[in-house]
């Protein structure tokens, strides 16, 4: 028994010197194995333990794995260690220099546009309002007062979409392109117009909201057309609402926009939502510059009485104002660009540059 207990001691400080001597990983597991491997000096002395008597097992198998615990701490410590400095830079590195700061994205020109935009209405009291992409014809179209022989409705002009209706059995009548059978066309909106009516269905006056969002219209890309592009649309009902606060808080908006030598003109126009309807047009250095006196930005107008009864409002008690422009039309004049396909080609030597 004596011989026994008088071996672990010795044999587990010659293992923890070898495991602190190891210079490597390597050097580490065979030194690991010559004494915790299958033929390893402790588990020789291990399997001894059985030839014992059984009175004297437990002091001595206690003893034994206490020093095998102590062996595998050992191990696992200077493992770690061995790990860390192989990890370490072989060259010596100066750790006071800067770190690399991570590269950070830009917000897409667009973007930055219509965050200015939306600043500058809330500056007045405009909430933003949002809503499908996917309309129907009604809030696209009927609610607008924008009848179903309009230019605007034709298929050759609106991106309208496959039938929505399901479970159409076998020999089920046939339903016009972009319309299901209950007689309801889809189509991607081609204005934010659509989401004023749906406000206004869910709101009672007064409402003063803008609607920023992607429209869509069957234009052939070109420098000046897309048949996606964005747009920010205003609607401000109240009582009392005249065209003089519409010429107001068109002129703060694009002031802020586009500079304080700003002006702003209105011109006779036609819309059929709204009713006297104008064409905005605006001056400063930046149109100066581009060799014009004035350049068309946005269409508005008083909103038409029918379209105030198609929502449930008094058009004898409210009235009010809406206008529209896209937003790509300002990036282009702000920023000097003279296409607006660059703002959809994801090509990162242009979106760079903002």
């Amino acid at each position: 028994m004596a011989s026994f207990l008088d071996e672990i001691e010795p044999l587990k400080q010659s293992a923890l010197v070898e495991f602190r001597a190891a210079p490597d990983t390597a050097a580490l597991d065979q030194a690991r194995a010559g004494f915790l491997g299958v033929n390893g000096k402790f588990t020789a002395l291990m399997k001894r333990l059985g030839t014992l008597p059984k009175e004297e097992k437990p002091a001595a198998g206690k003893l034994i794995n206490a020093a095998k615990i102590a062996l595998e701490a050992a191990l696992a410590e200077r493992r770690g260690e061995l790990e860390l400095q192989a990890a370490l830079p072989k060259e010596p590195t100066d750790f006071t220099l800067p770190g690399r700061r991570r590269v950070l994205g830009k917000l897409h020109p667009l973007t930055q546009v219509t965050d200015d935009i939306v600043r500058s209405f809330r500056k007045i009291g405009f909430a933003v309002a949002d809503g499908p992409e996917i309309e129907d014809d009604y809030h696209c179209f009927d609610a607008l007062n924008t009848p179903a022989d309009h230019p605007a409705r034709d298929m050759q002009d609106t991106f309208y979409l496959s039938p929505l209706s399901a479970g159409a059995g076998e020999g089920a009548a046939a339903a016009a392109p972009g319309e299901d059978r209950a007689g309801k066309s889809f189509l991607l909106r081609t204005h934010t117009s659509s989401v004023q009516i749906r406000v206004m269905e869910k709101q009672p006056p007064p409402v003063r909201i803008i609607v920023p969002g992607r429209v869509y219209r069957r234009d052939n890309a070109d420098a000046t057309h897309n048949p996606t592009f964005q747009q920010i649309e205003g609607l401000y009902v109240d009582r009392g609402v005249t065209v003089s606060d519409l010429k107001g808080t068109v002129e703060f908006v694009f002031r802020d926009l586009m500079g304080p030598d700003t002006k702003i003109r209105f011109r006779p126009h036609y819309f059929s939502y709204t009713e006297p309807s104008y064409e905005i047009d605006f001056s400063n250095a930046l149109v100066k510059k581009l060799g014009k006196d004035w350049l068309e930005i946005a269409g508005c107008g008083m909103v038409h009485p029918q379209v105030f009864e198609n929502v449930g409002y008094d058009p004898e008690v409210w009235t009010g104002w809406a206008f529209g422009f896209g937003i790509e039309r300002i990036a282009m004049i702000r920023y000097g660009i003279n296409d607006i396909r660059l703002f959809y080609e994801n090509d990162v030597r242009f979106l760079r540059q903002f």
